[in-house]
């Protein structure tokens, strides 16, 4: 299989392996839609971890395959790529990108998905689709814009250059920066971190973040709103104030 969903201990790593650089061609993609789908029904996987191996984490999408692919083609296939990566996006759970060697095109758009970036300080990110006269069509254009900023975005996509791990940080397109052989334990570590939290009130901050930047305040707010009243019906929201009263704040156990 190209994509595999292992978990252990609440913790869901999604593994691209299609030597030798992870391209993600149709079969990947609808693979990881379908295990996306999967990591969200499943109540054993708390949280995500996104890997491709200590070589690369995806270098974009299968050229070979799109080149023979006319225009009734790919406006046939479009949908189908931004609803492989939108499955990942819309994950109702944290999601870690580990990202080492390359992230380019289809591959940065897939870390964009992810609510955190933990990037190899050998990595390198980029939106190089201008380069063969196409733009990003898996989200690239929407959330890079949305995570760095337009401007930012614009400089990226419109050159399509490649840009480092400590470039990448300061820019805000990963959010740590660790030895590449830390990169993947890294990540596993912030995902079981949060696998151990209030999973309804993290689907909750999840939603309301995502859904507030995506629309006008007023609407985000309500959902907010809306969310944070429906906590007050959880098991977890009355253990959590339980063990504030009585043991103090921090010493909640959620599972």
């Amino acid at each position: 299989m190209t994509v595999s969903l292992e978990v252990a201990e609440g913790v869901g790593t999604l593994r691209l392996n299609r030597p030798p650089l992870n391209a993600l061609d149709v079969a990947t993609q609808d693979r990881l839609k379908e295990l996306a789908e999967e990591a969200t029904r499943r109540e054993d996987v708390r949280a995500v971890v996104i890997y491709g191996g200590e070589k690369a984490f995806a270098a974009g999408a299968d050229i070979k395959e799109m080149q023979v692919m006319d225009h009734t083609a790919m406006v046939l296939r479009a949908r189908a790529l931004q609803d492989s990566f939108t499955a990942v996006a819309r994950i109702p759970k944290p999601v870690v990108a580990a990202i080492t060697g390359y992230a380019l095109g289809g591959g940065c758009e897939l870390a964009l998905c992810a609510d955190y970036r933990i990037a190899a300080e050998n990595a390198k990110l980029g939106q190089p689709e201008i380069l063969l006269g196409l733009i990003p069509g898996a989200g690239g254009t929407q959330r890079l814009a949305r995570l760095i900023g337009p401007s930012k975005a614009k400089d990226l996509i419109f050159t399509g250059r490649q840009v480092k791990a400590d470039e990448a940080l300061a820019l805000g397109l990963v959010d740590r920066v660790v030895a590449p052989d830390q990169v993947y334990a890294e990540a596993h570590a912030w995902a079981a971190r949060l696998a151990q939290g209030p999973a309804i009130a993290l689907r909750a901050a999840k939603e309301s973040i995502d859904t507030g930047l995506e629309t006008d305040i007023e609407t985000g707010l309500a959902v907010e709103r809306n969310w944070f009243a429906g906590l007050f019906a959880t098991e977890d929201r009355e253990r959590g104030m339980r063990s504030f009263v009585e043991e103090g704040p921090g010493k909640a156990k959620f599972l």
